[in-house]
């Protein structure tokens, strides 16, 4: 029984992202990790992001309608029935090394915040040593109390699915 209870709070452990910090006018998460794929090939399945982004955290609960481009203005998209939703904006990429996004996710769309999401590819051991960051800065009514834990929580399981997807 023991080892079961050590077992589910280290699975535990493993899905929940690291609140670098937060304050009335923002936070930051941040999460990192290994992959077995080489930088190039751990970028272009970040790109994939249909294939391994959470359903359950999307505006019409299948992960297969979201798209990443990266190309100059390109879109971290949301097909929708009758439109789309565009959750972040390529702001700069380099393929195999670097992608950035600005942008609100999900509930951050409605608030007047900005953010910015930084992954980076770094070559290691023969894989990649992946890091993303997110930092969101603004207004929010509840001074960014309860939102760091919810947004942690969500990119962090979606930083877990990355990384399993990555190694496949």
């Amino acid at each position: 029984m023991k080892l079961g209870l050590v077992l589910a709070l280290a699975l535990a452990a493993t899905a929940q992202a690291k609140v670098e910090g937060s304050g009335p006018s923002g936070f930051a998460v941040s999460f990192e990790g290994d992959v077995k794929a080489a930088p190039a090939d751990a970028y272009a399945k970040f790109l994939q992001i249909g294939s391994w982004w959470s359903s359950e955290h999307t505006y019409t609960g299948d992960a297969k309608n979201l798209s990443i481009t990266d190309k100059p203005g390109g879109c971290w998209c949301e097909t929708l029935p009758s439109g789309f939703v565009q959750h972040m904006q390529v702001v700069n990429a380099e393929p195999g090394r670097l992608l950035v996004l600005g942008g609100g996710l999900g509930p951050l769309q409605f608030l007047g915040v900005a953010g910015s999401m930084m992954v980076t590819f770094e070559p290691e051991d023969g894989g990649t040593h992946v890091t993303l960051r997110y930092s969101v800065g603004g207004y929010d009514p509840d001074n960014f109390a309860k939102l760091p834990a919810a947004v942690d929580g969500v990119i962090g399981a979606g930083f877990e699915s990355f990384k399993a997807f990555a190694d496949k």
